[in-house]
């Protein structure tokens, strides 16, 4: 990893652009914006280069991580041709401009680009007003006195207590992460801001920081940041732990631990994220074996569940490939990106409060993870493993698939000629071999009740019998 392939000055031409990961995008606004100062260009990881992996000296400081650009193959020749490559966004707008120094092999087929960044105008993001250039911030007189914390989650009130007596003293910078916190980056933001008002001379900034896969890289860089933006780091923040038992207070609804550890404001935010399970935003997602009675279980559970007051939809996995996905085909990278729509959909659902059903095959484990978290950021997920035998499936096989795949008509069918990764984080596992539809319908319908989703009774509407 990290092998140079040839460092060059070139003439500028027309630059070709790359979609990087968001979290590269921030790198590069960092970078550009003076948050990463001294260091103004992505490196390379290649030993004996200006600019080495890990603790080399970058205009005599000390730099802990490397903040590299990996593109396509593809994206780097363009790149190398062009002499510099433009960085945008999934919506296409432009955000910042690499002129290239090297290109350099990294690991799984990607290229390196190192050089330096110059950023560009690009499209507004919410709490845009919120989002100062770091020189910007510490330019301002007041950056000799200030105290500040990088936020990843939301203030409890014992920090905010801290952070008050701070301020009595010294202005404060409330430095919000924009990519990828432990909660939804608006939920953050205005959980800051609740707090905000009891902290004297708070000031609420957002930055595009997000976090590194290895936790000490992401403590490593935190305090470089802020010092970037003119805030000495003040130590007031809880361990990992006392977060935890907040989410968990939050998925519990326990109000006493969420009252002692919240300041008013802030509870009133996390709570209309995350508001108590009768209330919140729920996808049931069936997955088993084409024939393991999945689709029957969820439209029964849906009948049962249009006796409730919850907005129930419905989302089949026959139905979605005609409607969502008609142009997909079969193949392992369309049937992932089918799944992940169908996720996308109940996420949305969810983060509105409804209650989504899916029920599609969605054989491969990593893709329900994804559509996991695609749910959790704003509801819950409750996923229910059909666990039928394959040779039950086939027996009952009413629509003669399984005999064609057999017969090699029909490819990577699932069961067949493609796997099926059986679910280790399943929540219910039903085997209709031996158990009736109504039978399964009520163990998914006394889960839902005993976690909170439901209420009691069989339906909380006036139906007549």
């Amino acid at each position: 990893m990290g092998q140079l392939l040839f460092s060059f000055v070139i003439a500028p031409a027309a630059a070709p652009q790359a979609h990087p990961h968001v979290r590269t995008l921030g790198d590069a606004v960092l970078l550009a914006q003076g948050a990463f100062d001294p260091l103004d260009s992505f490196v390379c990881q290649e030993e004996g280069l200006r600019i080495r992996a890990r603790g080399q000296l970058i205009d005599g400081v000390a730099w802990p991580v490397p903040i590299v650009l990996l593109v396509t193959a593809e994206e780097a020749r363009a790149a190398g041709q062009a002499g510099a490559i433009v960085l945008v966004d999934a919506e296409g707008a432009p955000v910042a401009r690499v002129a290239v120094d090297s290109l350099w092999l990294a690991a799984e087929g990607l290229t390196g680009v190192s050089g330096r960044v110059s950023g560009l105008p690009h499209a507004a993001h919410a709490f845009a007003g919120l989002a100062r250039p770091a020189r910007e911030v510490r330019d301002d007189p007041r950056s000799d006195q200030r105290r500040g914390v990088l936020l990843n989650r939301p203030l409890l009130a014992p920090e905010v207590s801290a952070l008050a007596e701070v301020g009595e003293d010294s202005p404060v910078l409330l430095l919000v992460r924009a990519i990828d916190p432990l909660v939804p980056a608006d939920v953050l933001v205005k959980a800051t801001i609740a707090a905000a008002q009891q902290i004297p001379r708070a000031e609420v900034v957002t930055v595009p920081f997000g976090r590194r896969d290895d936790p000490a890289d992401d403590g490593a860089l935190g305090p470089i940041v802020l010092r970037n933006y003119g805030a000495a780091p003040v130590d007031v923040l809880l361990g990992d732990a006392a977060w935890e038992r907040v989410r968990r207070a939050l998925d519990e609804d326990d109000e006493a631990v969420l009252r002692e550890s919240l300041d008013p404001g802030s509870l009133e935010v996390l709570r209309r994220w995350r508001p108590p399970r009768s209330q919140r935003g729920l996808v049931v997602f069936f997955t088993g074996l084409s024939g393991s009675g999945k689709s029957t279980i969820a439209r029964g559970l849906v009948d049962r569940l249009h006796e409730t007051s919850r907005t129930v939809t419905v989302l089949d996995g026959d139905v979605a490939r005609r409607m969502l996905s008609s142009g997909l085909g079969f193949s392992r990278s369309d049937r992932d990106l089918n799944i992940r729509r169908l996720g996308w959909v109940g996420a949305e659902v969810a983060r509105h409060g409804g209650l989504a059903v899916l029920a599609p095959i969605a054989p491969f484990a990593a893709t329900r993870a994804e559509v996991r978290r695609m749910v959790e950021a704003h509801g819950d997920l409750v996923l229910v493993w059909v666990a039928t035998p394959l040779e039950e499936c086939e027996r009952r096989d009413r629509k003669g698939l399984y005999a064609r795949a057999r017969r090699g008509e029909i490819p990577d069918f699932t069961g067949i000629s493609s796997p099926y990764e059986e679910p280790d984080d399943a929540d219910i596992v039903l085997d209709t071999t031996s158990m009736s539809v109504a039978e399964a319908v009520d163990v998914v319908w006394d889960h839902l009740v005993d976690g909170g989703w439901l209420a009691p009774d069989r339906g909380d509407l006036a139906l007549p019998e």
